[in-house]
């Protein structure tokens, strides 16, 4: 099979490169551009381990194939670090209410709660599980992961406020 030219911006930067139509995105994430963050778990989307953001949405790149996104606008869990490449708001959250364990789920976990806030900047305990549903944690019990979205989201409301 012929291979295609292939542009996205990833994390903030112009990426180019050549894949089979038939790649999956995050086989041409982790091989290709070297962004190892999401990660491959169950291969059929259930997982949410391979979650990224894809032009304001939550995608499971491993049922996406890269021809799918060709021109795209990508943010794994790479993109979310402060600009001097210190922890964001949400992976020091994630840190500080230990809100992993094995760290697996991690980077989908982090990249699926950034687009939570961004759609309800201040969620309900209930509607932090409802909308974390598709991404699947085997260690935490999610009480910690529910407790570190919720204090994401008290922190960046406060730096909202005091911007403002």
């Amino acid at each position: 099979m012929s291979k295609m030219h292939v542009k996205l911006t990833v994390n903030g930067k112009q990426v180019e490169g050549l894949a089979e139509p038939r790649t999956l995105l995050i086989h041409f994430l982790r091989e290709d551009l070297k962004i190892t963050g999401p990660h491959i778990g169950c291969e059929t989307s259930h997982c949410g381990a391979c979650t990224v953001d894809i032009d304001g949405k939550s995608v499971k790149s491993c049922t996406t194939f890269v021809a799918q996104v060709n021109g795209a606008d990508i943010t794994t869990v790479e993109g979310l670090t402060n600009d001097d490449g210190s922890l964001g708001v949400l992976q020091e959250m994630f840190r500080e209410h230990h809100g992993l364990q094995c760290g697996f789920c991690t980077p989908g976990m982090i990249t699926r709660a950034h687009r939570l806030l961004q759609e309800n900047p201040n969620p309900t305990e209930e509607e932090i599980r409802f909308g974390m549903a598709g991404n699947l944690c085997r260690c935490t019990g999610y009480q910690n992961i529910v407790k570190a979205i919720s204090a994401s989201a008290d922190m960046l409301n406060a730096q909202k406020e005091a911007a403002e």
